[in-house]
């Protein structure tokens, strides 16, 4: 897996190597993307996206975060981004960078984890009438572990229109009976 826009933000990506390079962390490849590990506990990761290149904290919410520079991106719990668009701006915020990625660091040797807390997902209407009418899926959809039923659950329920749930639970049929999860559909 290849890191998105590592082209664009090559020059922001060394930037942030640079900086972290001073830390006692371990620099891995992990999805495609500069990963940092202490203890083989992730800290930190370099990413990219479309507008910005993001230093994420695999447990920012620990973060005291004084300079309210850390951003929740989606629905995640545990996890904050520092968001970058220019070497000038990293430069500029090495101090702050470096404090919070001793803070990170120090939370780890701690052991410290966010506390997640396990959010019920409903289960859509039509996905429960698609069980009713097909026991032998609802039987593949159970035996599915925790977290691929969940991926299905927030895919489906994130559909505003019952046709439009109803296309993804059709679509998404082969992968179950397979054994799939929904990032491993394709």
């Amino acid at each position: 897996m290849e890191m998105a826009y590592r082209e664009r933000w090559q020059a922001e990506i060394a930037e942030l190597q640079r900086i972290l390079a001073r830390f006692d962390l371990r620099e891995e490849c992990k999805w495609g993307k500069p990963c940092y590990t202490l203890d083989e506990k992730n800290v930190v990761i370099i990413q990219g996206f479309k507008e910005y290149c993001a230093l994420g904290f695999f447990q920012g919410a620990l973060l005291k975060d004084t300079e309210k520079l850390l951003v929740q991106l989606g629905q995640v719990q545990a996890a904050r981004v520092m968001k970058f668009t220019s070497v000038t701006e990293i430069a500029a915020k090495t101090a702050t960078i470096n404090a919070y990625v001793r803070e990170a660091v120090a939370a780890a040797q701690a052991g410290m984890k966010v506390e997640t807390k396990l959010r019920k997902i409903p289960v859509p209407k039509e996905l429960k009438e698609k069980f009713r009418d097909d026991p032998r899926f609802k039987r593949a959809f159970e035996a599915l572990t925790p977290g691929r039923q969940r991926g299905y659950l927030l895919h489906f329920a994130g559909a505003k229109q019952s046709g439009t749930r109803i296309a993804r639970i059709e679509k998404a049929m082969p992968a179950i009976f397979e054994g799939r999860g929904f990032l491993e559909r394709r």
